[in-house]
């Protein structure tokens, strides 16, 4: 999503209310009795960041009528969730920059970062109980297993140079998309939707997710370091094989795939200016954001089943958007 995008702007906007009432949630369940808890989540939650998620879940909740306090209560645990994950997968990834400032892992060390990643998981856990509703907890459960899952694959795909267009989708649809996809159902059990609309709510969430990553991944090759607040290369340096590469990799010549897999597989980047000029060259970005676009139309094709408000028009937007994101 464009950082400079006033429609884009237009519609978190008009949960600008709504998200200062979540930030009160998270400020109020961040504290606790261990100072390096409240330091340490309080650092990564202070970086900001687009906070698309529980935007999601808020303006869902708008397009679907509901204006119960609940909706606080659960775009904190979004973002609960959201940012162990982080934590966790800076540790993983051994990264040092996002969102332009150090990660925490970077800052506090390693067993600061996880352990205060599993305070998180926790204490999103005690929050989702209060809602009282089976179906959210059962929706959230399932949405942090199947991210688990989602890392355990990535880190066996790490430096798999032979890894499928449809290995890398299973990857980001478990990784990244599916708390998207949680975070519009919620709205939709959260508002006492029919199933139909229920579904269409998560098939928006999962497709918004999937294009979002996308498009994440072909900035790693041609982005602005000073706009997406992290290094340039860092997804080759950590050995992902990622939509562009195996896109490029296919339409490459041998000695093109050659210098693309021996970096994928030692995790080099002394070629990084080869490579990315062979990405360019073979049109794998092009390819790759087409492949984002398609996913983006998904989302729109699913808003249909939504009542017709400004809220509505606001996810119409940020799915239109999305593919003008340049950090």
């Amino acid at each position: 999503m464009s950082a400079n995008s006033s429609s884009t702007a237009a519609a978190l906007a008009l949960i600008a209310d709504d998200m200062r009432g979540m930030d009160a949630v998270i400020e109020r369940r961040l504290k606790s009795e261990v100072p390096l808890v409240s330091q340490v989540s309080g650092y990564i939650v202070a970086a900001g960041g687009k906070r698309l998620r529980p935007a999601l879940l808020l303006l869902m909740c708008g397009a679907l009528g509901y204006r119960g306090d609940q909706r606080y209560n659960l775009a904190a645990v979004v973002e609960f969730i959201h940012t162990a994950t982080l934590l966790h997968d800076d540790v993983v990834d051994e990264s040092t920059l996002r969102r332009g400032r150090a990660t925490a892992n970077e800052a506090f060390g390693n067993p600061a970062s996880v352990l205060v990643g599993d305070f998180l998981y926790s204490r999103a856990f005690q929050m989702m109980v209060e809602a009282g509703d089976m179906r959210v907890m059962q929706t959230l459960a399932e949405a942090t297993n199947v991210i688990a899952e989602g890392e355990v694959l990535q880190l066996m795909n790490m430096h798999d140079a032979a890894l499928s267009e449809e290995g890398y989708l299973r990857v980001i649809r478990s990784k990244t998309a599916k708390l998207f996809e949680a975070s519009a159902r919620l709205a939709a059990l959260l508002a006492k939707s029919p199933p139909a609309v229920e579904e269409s709510c998560a098939d928006y969430g999962q497709a918004l997710g999937t294009a979002f990553q996308v498009i994440d991944d072909v900035l790693d090759y041609d982005g602005d370091v000073s706009e997406m607040g992290k290094n340039l290369g860092d997804d080759l340096r950590e050995g992902k094989a990622t939509l562009p590469l195996i896109i490029a990799m296919q339409r490459g010549s041998e000695a093109e795939r050659s210098t693309i897999r021996q970096a994928i597989e030692t995790g080099g980047t002394d070629q990084m200016a080869q490579i990315i000029a062979i990405v360019h060259q073979t049109g794998a970005l092009r390819a790759t954001r087409d492949a984002a676009a398609l996913e983006a139309q998904r989302a729109l094709n699913a808003l249909r089943m939504l009542p017709q408000n400004i809220y509505s028009d606001a996810l119409t937007q940020l799915a239109s958007q999305l593919l003008e994101r340049r950090s």
